[in-house]
């Protein structure tokens, strides 16, 4: 931007050769554009044409989002004389000033305030994830989201070299020996309320196959391998190999025949004559990044029980593609084991005992999805409140509806109450041992990924009435709450179903219930 403009010489230009308009006090000529593709825009060159020469800024942002200008700003010549814009325009790793478009302990109007649960560190690596994911990752999920091809290899070692990886793991001694996003934060004091940011910001690209396809699947299979596979030479090599991305790991443990039903698997694992090896055979359905997975840390049926075996990836091993509700980018895949052999230093946990392997590994990847469905609710919500503000009916902004309004209430109230649900949950994990989580957490963090997919299921449906047809459109204003109608059930059907956890949290209840009685 250059010149400063006045609206008289403004309006000279308006013809389709020679095309100016005004979009929040900004001059952008779009005479180039015109001649180019005017028969492209989306509206048709008439939509380019009936603004010629004119403020087009309410015609404009009925029409596109905010990151259309950002992405044509080279088209941009000027700014009007004694005017300024007035449209929000945020940049990698700002904050969004909507009213609850933050958690409450970042959101702009409460930063002066303290916060019982976060510190300075927990700023600085929100700060740090929120630039990496928009510079590094969200123009990669977009472009994969739409062409279903999986992550490049050049992301996975930008984030490797970050220890983004590293840090989806949560805290441990894996971290004590890194400085993390460039030193943001020390490794030693990583806990569970950083886990949380890096876990929320990475949904932020709002591309929810690409989401998973983001190593998703080595989030939920490392863990496991650290905290159970007895051979300690070899789990510092598998960590070392997947954190520095050079391999890559997925769990298996659902079938066709069992998925909540774990006691329910098919897929066998027999001990080989020479009695060093197990020999594998079965199959693993709807298993994320099973297309590109190295290793995968698979549920087997064994003589006397269920045990947990990891398993490298070898001619013997088959995967193919599944298509699902989400782009391919997230490798859900079909597996079949045929007669797969497997040194029994690879065991995980005890045999035959493997049942506590997967539930103890559970309880972190169920957090995590909380935290990630958690965060796209509050995703979608700003982008409600935006549009309610922006959308003219009748005349009037949206948000002059009374019936909107109930709806937007309704929205914060159950965005708000499961961050603090969240939150409190997170702080106590904090002061646990991971024995002690895995016996008095698997109840309430069940019950709190039931309530915010439940809470998912109702935003989705008001986020869309809000939208109208814009919601059922892949592409455009509603884009984002398109992806969320048309995704969220994946969080509700992952890593256990809501029937499932909710049972589960009441009969964990159960066990602690005294001898009470009214």
């Amino acid at each position: 931007m250059t010149a400063n403009l006045s609206r008289k010489e403004v309006s000279k230009h308006g013809s389709e050769d020679d095309l100016w308009v005004i979009v929040d006090h900004k001059v952008y000529d779009l005479s180039d554009f015109g001649r180019l593709s005017v028969d492209a825009h989306p509206g048709g060159s008439v939509v380019l044409t009936q603004v010629a020469g004119q403020d087009a800024t309410q015609a404009f942002y009925n029409l596109h989002r905010h990151e259309v200008l950002q992405q044509y700003s080279k088209l941009c010549i000027g700014t009007l004389e004694g005017e300024k814009s007035e449209v929000e325009d945020l940049q990698p790793g700002d904050l969004s000033k909507v009213p609850y478009a933050e958690p409450l302990w970042l959101a702009p109007q409460f930063a002066q305030f303290k916060n019982q649960y976060y510190n300075d560190s927990h700023r600085r690596l929100q700060k740090a994830m929120r630039v990496f994911v928009e510079e590094h990752i969200t123009p990669e999920a977009r472009e994969k989201e739409k062409d279903g091809t999986f992550i490049s290899q050049e992301l996975i070692d930008k984030m490797a070299h970050e220890n983004i990886l590293a840090m989806r793991l949560g805290p441990g001694k894996h971290l004590h020996d890194k400085n993390l996003l460039g030193g943001v934060v020390d490794g030693r004091e990583y806990d569970y309320f950083h886990d949380l940011i890096v876990s929320q910001e990475l949904t932020r690209h709002g591309q929810r196959g690409f989401q998973d396809g983001n190593m998703a699947g080595m989030t939920i299979s490392l863990t496991a391998v650290r905290q159970w596979l007895n051979n300690d030479e070899l789990k510092e090599k598998i960590t070392q190999e997947v954190l520095s991305g050079q391999k890559k790991m997925s769990l298996a443990i659902t079938e066709a025949f069992a998925g909540s039903d774990v006691a329910g698997l098919r897929t066998t694992a027999e001990i080989s004559e020479d009695g060093q090896h197990y020999i594998i055979n079965g199959t693993k359905k709807w298993i994320t990044n099973g297309m590109f997975s190295d290793y995968f840390v698979t549920g087997c049926k064994t003589k006397k029980g269920f045990s947990v075996i990891l398993v490298p990836k070898t001619d013997d091993v088959e995967v193919k593609l599944i298509k699902t509700s989400y782009s391919t980018a997230a490798a859900t895949t079909y597996i079949e084991f045929n007669n797969v052999k497997v040194p029994r230093s690879y065991l995980l946990g005890e045999e035959d005992k493997g049942f506590v392997v997967i539930m103890s590994n559970f309880n972190h990847e169920r957090w995590m999805m909380a935290c990630m469905v958690i965060r796209w609710e509050r995703t979608v919500l700003e982008e409600c409140l935006k549009w309610c503000h922006q959308r003219i009916v009748f005349g009037k902004p949206l948000i002059t509806q009374p019936v909107m309004r109930q709806k937007l209430a309704r929205m914060i109230s159950l965005v708000e109450a499961n961050q603090a649900w969240l939150e409190s949950v997170t702080y106590q994990m904090c002061n646990m041992s991971y024995a002690q989580q895995s016996t008095l957490l698997s109840g309430p963090i069940g019950l709190l990924k039931s309530f915010a997919t439940r809470s998912a299921h109702e935003i989705a449906d008001d986020a869309t009435n809000i939208f109208g047809g814009r919601g059922l459109t892949q592409s455009g204003m509603g884009r984002v709450v398109e992806m969320f109608h048309r995704t969220y059930k994946f969080d509700a059907i992952l890593g256990g179903t809501e029937e499932i956890l909710m049972d589960l949290g009441v009969r964990q209840a159960m066990k602690f219930m005294p001898n009470a009685k009214l």
